[in-house]
């Protein structure tokens, strides 16, 4: 289900119903000559929709801290917005969320996943943000000392179970560590992810343009591939959303 298309009624039938509601997270980053400025934000958009109604899921946000590691403004193809600016806009979002009544709020990001164990600007910037929100939340709802209330004495016990209020918002790679499947930037992976799920944007003629060593790899890729890696990002979010 798409939020943004949902009437009053059944937004609260899906609050009720503590249905997921997602994020997709990404950035505008250069991806070498063959594939879309918009790689990260496509590959978790267009998966996240083969999930269909079990899930809600939000208008991308696709403006994060793309960095300008890979390449320069010049290209035109990377938009990067500083973590500092992101992290109000950020907490903003989960608050309004968390008034709404949302207590299963996700994120899901591609963009600089490999590191998602300690973190990188986008992510990071997410998760201080809902930190934030849920702590400005609960204080603002329970009063100055909620932790320390009797009400909260089995807090350890619903924190192991995954169902305390810093549960309420999440945020989850798009794959899961240690899978099979290539991550790369623009390389095998990623360019066999987009003939999977947007070929009409790969423009494979194009891939050595500005000679990048990390395109290298890209002539390999397959659509089949490509849906291998679909696969296994669809059973990864099934777990993390608790559809499995």
């Amino acid at each position: 289900m798409r939020y943004d298309r949902m009437r009053p009624h059944q937004i609260k039938a899906a609050i009720a119903a503590d249905t997921p509601v997602v994020l997709p997270l990404g950035v505008m980053e250069h991806h070498g000559g063959h594939l879309p400025a918009g790689v990260d934000m496509i590959v978790v958009t267009e998966i996240l929709n083969r999930l269909g109604d079990d899930i809600i899921t939000l208008p991308p946000f696709a403006y994060g801290a793309a960095s300008h590691a890979v390449a320069g403004p010049e290209h035109g193809t990377t938009l990067h917005v500083d973590t500092a600016a992101l992290v109000p806009l950020f907490q903003a979002l989960c608050s309004a969320l968390l008034r709404a009544g949302f207590r299963n709020i996700h994120a899901v990001i591609h963009h600089q996943s490999e590191n998602i164990a300690q973190g990188m600007p986008t992510d990071l910037a997410f998760r201080l943000a809902a930190r934030n929100a849920i702590f400005a939340y609960l204080e603002a709802e329970r009063g100055p000392g909620w932790w320390g209330s009797r009400d909260m004495q089995d807090y350890y016990a619903r924190h192991l179970e995954g169902t305390d209020p810093f549960n309420w918002i999440r945020l989850h790679p798009l794959f899961p560590a240690g899978n099979p499947f290539p991550f790369d930037h623009a390389g095998e992976g990623e360019t066999a992810l987009m003939l999977a799920l947007a070929p009409e944007t790969v423009a494979m003629d194009r891939v050595a343009e500005g000679n990048p060593w990390w395109t290298e790899t890209a002539p390999k890729a397959t659509a089949e591939k490509g849906e291998q890696g679909v696969q296994i990002a669809l059973a990864h979010l099934r777990k993390v959303l608790g559809l499995a």
